[in-house]
C-alpha cells in the first residue's frame, strides 16, 4: 500500500493534467473536474448514507432495480452514487429518485478521497463488479466504514496481476465486510487474494438480476416493433474500434444472401458516431441514427447511438454479436441476451466471462466467431427458427445460476447501515 501511494503521489501532477486536458478538450465539464477532486456541489441529507460505485452505465442499469430498492425500504437512507463517465452520472440523475444524488467518482488520491469523504460522510461502500480502487478501499476501512462487493468480478489475468503485488493485495482484499462473487471461478481467486472465506455471500450477478426485472417490461415503442422482425435482425452489441468493419462485412454478405435484412449497431461509446457512419458508408449500406429522431423506414442498418437503450435492441433482435470480443478487451456479458432471448455470438476474446462463455460455447448456448464470414455463416445457420430457439434455451438453461443472494445482501447492507428494514422485503 505504500508502494501504491507513494507511485499516485509522484504521479499527482499528471493525474491534475490528465483532468484539465479533459476538461479542454470538452470531455469532462467544470463540474466534472471538481467532482473529481472531491469537490462539487450537493449537500448530504440526514440519516445514514451509502456510498454506491459503479464504473459507467452497463453496472449502474444493472444495479437500478437495486438502488431503488433501498429507496423503497428504507425512506430514513440516503444514496451518494458515483462512477467514471459524465454520461453515467446523467443516467442516474435521470432516474430522479428520492434522496439519491449523483458524482463523478473522486481521483484515487488521499486529498481527493479525504475531500469527498468528509463532504458525505458515508456509513457504507457498495462497490459493483470490479471497481477495485485500494486508497478508496483503505479510506473507508480507516474510519471503519464497510466495504461491500456485489457481482465481483475477478478474471485469470487479473488475479495475476494483484498476486504480484504482494503489499497491496491482501490490504484490500482484507478489508472487505461483504463480497458476493460473479460467478465461482471469481470467488475462488478472490479467496486466493485475501478475502476471508466468512465473508463471502451467495453469487449474485447484476445484469441476470436486472434483465429479470426488466425483462420487457418497458413496451417497444410502435416504430420499432414495427421496423424489426426478431428472425431477421442481427444486433451488434457494444461494438469497439477495430470490431464493426468486421460486423458491416458479415452482415452484408448474410443480406444479400437473404439470411438477414436488419442490423442494429449499438456502439459501447455513442460518441463514436461519425467514425462508425463512415464505416457504413464505406459499406455500402444505408442507415438511420437513433439519435436524429427520424423513424427506421427500411434502412438496412440502424445505429444506435444513444444511451440506456440496450434492453430494446435485445428484444428486437434474434441475434446477437456481443462485442469487446473481436478484439482483446475481455468481451461483455452474455447474461443479457440470454435473458431477453437473443441468440448469442462472440468473438474469440471473452476473458471477462471465461467461464460463461465456456459453458455457453460447450453446451451449444453461444457460437464463436472471428471474421465477417464467419458472422454471415452463423446468421445463415440461425436462420432456422429451430436452431435458433435451441441456442436461446440452451444459453438460458447454462446460465441460469445467480445463486438467489438478493437477501443475503440485503441482510449485509441492514448490519453495514444499522437499517433493520433492509432486511425486510
Amino acid at each position: 500500500m505504500f508502494l501504491y501511494r507513494m507511485i499516485l503521489t509522484l504521479l499527482s501532477p499528471g493525474l491534475l493534467g490528465w483532468v484539465l486536458i479533459r476538461r479542454l478538450r470538452g470531455r469532462d465539464s467544470g463540474r466534472g473536474m471538481a467532482e473529481r477532486l472531491g469537490g462539487g456541489g450537493g449537500a448530504r441529507d440526514t440519516g445514514p448514507l451509502l456510498w454506491v460505485h459503479g464504473a459507467s452505465n452497463g453496472e449502474l442499469a444493472s444495479a437500478r432495480w437495486l438502488i431503488e430498492t433501498l429507496v423503497q425500504r428504507a425512506p430514513a437512507l440516503s444514496l451518494i452514487v458515483t462512477c467514471n463517465t459524465e454520461t453515467a452520472r446523467d443516467m442516474v440523475e435521470g432516474w430522479r429518485l428520492p434522496r439519491t444524488a449523483a458524482r463523478l467518482a473522486p481521483l484515487d488520491h488521499r486529498a481527493a478521497l479525504g475531500r469527498f469523504l468528509a463532504r458525505w460522510r458515508p456509513e457504507a461502500l457498495l462497490i459493483l463488479e470490479n471497481e477495485l480502487w485500494p486508497n478508496r478501499i483503505a479510506a473507508m476501512a480507516a474510519r471503519g466504514r464497510p466495504v461491500l462487493v456485489i457481482g465481483a468480478r475477478m478474471s485469470e489475468n487479473s488475479a495475476k496481476s494483484w498476486a504480484r503485488l504482494p503489499g497491496l493485495g491482501p490490504a484490500m482484499f482484507g478489508k472487505f465486510s461483504f463480497v458476493s462473487a460473479q460467478d465461482e471461478g471469481s470467488r475462488v481467486r478472490l479467496r486466493d487474494l485475501g478475502v476471508s472465506p466468512g465473508r463471502f455471500g451467495p453469487v449474485i450477478n447484476l445484469k441476470v438480476r436486472a434483465a429479470r426485472t426488466a425483462g420487457g417490461a418497458r413496451p417497444l415503442p410502435d416504430d420499432l416493433r414495427r421496423s424489426f422482425a426478431p428472425a431477421t435482425t442481427l444486433l451488434a452489441a457494444s461494438t469497439h474500434p477495430g470490431e464493426e468493419a468486421a460486423v458491416l462485412a458479415g452482415f452484408a454478405l448474410a443480406r444479400t444472401a437473404g439470411h438477414a435484412a436488419r442490423l442494429i449497431l449499438a456502439p459501447r461509446h455513442p460518441r463514436r458516431r461519425a467514425e462508425i457512419e463512415a464505416l457504413i458508408r464505406a459499406a455500402g449500406l444505408g442507415f438511420v441514427t437513433r439519435s436524429s429522431g427520424a423513424g427506421p423506414g427500411d434502412a438496412p442498418v440502424y445505429l444506435a447511438d444513444t444511451m440506456g437503450e440496450m434492453d430494446l435492441w435485445y428484444r428486437l433482435a434474434g441475434v446477437s454479436f456481443v462485442g469487446g470480443s473481436l478484439v482483446p478487451l475481455g468481451g461483455h456479458t452474455p447474461f443479457e441476451p440470454a435473458e431477453y432471448g437473443s441468440a448469442i455470438l462472440h468473438g474469440p476474446h471473452v476473458a471477462n466471462f471465461t467461464e460463461a462463455y465456456h459453458a455457453l460455447d460447450r453446451d451449444g448456448g453461444a457460437r464463436r466467431v472471428t471474421t465477417g464470414a464467419d458472422l454471415a455463416a452463423a446468421l445463415a445457420d440461425l436462420s432456422d427458427p429451430g436452431r435458433r430457439a435451441h441456442m436461446v434455451a440452451m444459453a438460458r438453461l447454462v446460465l441460469d445460476h445467480d445463486g438467489g443472494g438478493d437477501q443475503a445482501l440485503f441482510a449485509a447492507l441492514a448490519r453495514a447501515l444499522a437499517l433493520p428494514a433492509l432486511a425486510e422485503g
